[in-house]
């Protein structure tokens, strides 16, 4: 990373208010706008599709690995609810991890999701290019790429209120497929939707029983769940452009719990109360497809196609807002090129540029270097977000003290139990670790993950002493 200007040290104006360049940006999403962000943020393509694998691996205990992933998920989001209330900013937890830990953390976790939301870009850019080439065969995947990058390039360029109503939409359409297949599911469970009979729970003790694969099982399905969560951390980076930062995060932040609570743990408790957990179409085609093929619903694999489309392009959307944002902030704070923090017309428009080329540089490696190059990538991303969960932790248990301590009136939202629930958090963080280092599939993705962080962290260090030293001068 090119050194530019010395970076603030902990404490300093900037800093402190939580500000960085958020002064620069401006204010265009309304309430609506970011409700419907917080709200969709938790319905991704992790859910409608990768949940098949921790099925296959828990069987109907995955209801008790979202569960409790969901649990964690909530204590994260309540401690950054926390802090980003009483200090709204562009750059969230890396803005929070740098007032805490100091200039080096806020520099590793910023960067760290940076390169992960534009590898998610390139991510759902492929996928969304595979359901439209099945849809129109022949077509090449890379000119739909192109073509989804044009347009959230436009959206993102624009103005944040074009980014806005164009998430509300998206969002909406994905909360409105999901509560319409929660009603027909708790319809057809009780046996009140014509055509089908209810299963009872021969779906969850038959075949192999609740835990059919053992603690071993429920392990790989709480380890699929967790990063399943992944995007609910995009409300409060969006939040420092909305009307009234600090009320519009604290809404968002509180209505979490009953929004993980119905559209994960209630769609999985759906589905494998209506699905054997060991169909082959769980894993093949997707368990929500699986369930709607249940439910004789003709047209299940295309209705599950748009869902799925929608999802994937309310990511990408989603991402290169996200990396956009986190890049101006760490510039804004010294930690990167001054150029890429450039803001035109209140949108950081040279970051939005530079992250959506990434993304779709990510793309281009998925065709030229399939077998190496793009598996290393994936690898290297895959525990980035618990990473990021650490740091939100750690941060919070300093920052709650020094705010009580200087300035009580901004702890509009409190974390439950402080600081018993953030240990309990940091501890099943760890514990998170153990288990990826037990798992072959896992492992590897720790371990260049943990290879990335560490090389950030250095990097960060030096540059944090080279600062120290040139204002000792």
């Amino acid at each position: 990373m090119p050194r530019t200007s010395a970076p603030p040290p902990t404490g300093s104006p900037a800093v402190a208010s939580g500000t960085g360049s958020d002064s620069a940006l401006t204010h265009g999403l309304k309430q609506r706008h970011l409700s419907m962000i917080a709200l969709g943020g938790v319905i991704g393509a992790g859910l409608f599709v990768g949940s098949g694998a921790g099925i296959a691996a828990a069987g109907p205990s995955i209801v008790i690995a979202y569960a409790v992933s969901g649990l964690l998920v909530m204590l994260v989001m309540r401690m950054l609810g926390e802090m980003s209330a009483a200090n709204p900013a562009s750059g969230s937890f890396s803005v929070h991890a740098e007032r805490a830990i100091g200039p080096w953390a806020g520099f590793t976790v910023g960067w760290a999701f940076w390169v992960l939301l534009c590898v998610a870009v390139g991510l759902e850019g492929i996928g969304a290019a595979q359901i439209i080439g099945g849809w129109l065969p022949g077509t090449p995947e890379w000119a739909w790429v192109a073509l989804f990058m044009v347009v959230f390039l436009g959206t993102n360029l624009a103005s944040v209120t074009k980014f806005g109503e164009f998430e509300f939409w998206f969002a909406a359409l994905k909360v409105a497929a999901i509560t319409l297949f929660l009603v027909l599911g708790v319809l057809a469970i009780l046996g009140v939707l014509p055509g089908t009979d209810a299963p009872g729970t021969a779906n969850l003790s038959g075949e192999g029983g609740f835990m059919p694969n053992g603690s071993e099982g429920l392990v790989i399905g709480l380890l699929a769940s967790v990063f399943a969560y992944g995007g609910l951390e995009t409300v409060t980076i969006a939040a420092a452009e909305s009307e009234n930062p600090v009320q519009g995060v604290a809404r968002a932040v509180r209505t979490a719990m009953w929004r993980i609570a119905l559209f994960y743990v209630g769609s999985m408790a759906v589905i494998v109360t209506l699905v054997p957990w060991d169909d082959a179409k769980v894993v093949e085609v997707g368990p929500f497809y699986a369930a709607l093929d249940r439910l004789g619903i003709r047209g299940a694999a295309e209705i599950m196609n748009v869902v799925i489309l929608v999802a994937l392009l309310s990511a990408m959307n989603a991402n290169i807002y996200g990396a956009s944002r986190m890049a101006c902030s760490l510039v804004a704070r010294g930690q990167g090129p001054k150029r890429l923090g450039r803001v035109t017309s209140g949108v950081p428009r040279t970051a939005v540029l530079v992250s959506s080329v990434f993304g779709f540089l990510c793309v281009l490696l998925s065709y030229w270097r399939p077998d190496d190059v793009f598996p290393w990538l994936l690898n290297m991303i895959g525990a980035v977000i618990l990473v990021v969960w650490i740091f939100i932790a750690a941060s919070q248990l300093i920052l709650r003290a020094r705010l009580e301590r200087e300035a009580p009136e901004k702890l509009v939202v409190r974390m439950w139990l402080f600081p018993g629930l953030t240990v309990v958090a940091l501890l099943a963080m760890a514990g998170i670790f153990v288990l990826m280092l037990r798992q072959p599939d896992t492992r590897d993705q720790l371990l260049a993950t943990g290879a990335l962080t560490a090389v950030l962290i250095a990097i960060g260090v030096v540059r944090q002493r080279r600062s120290a030293a040139a204002a000792d001068k």
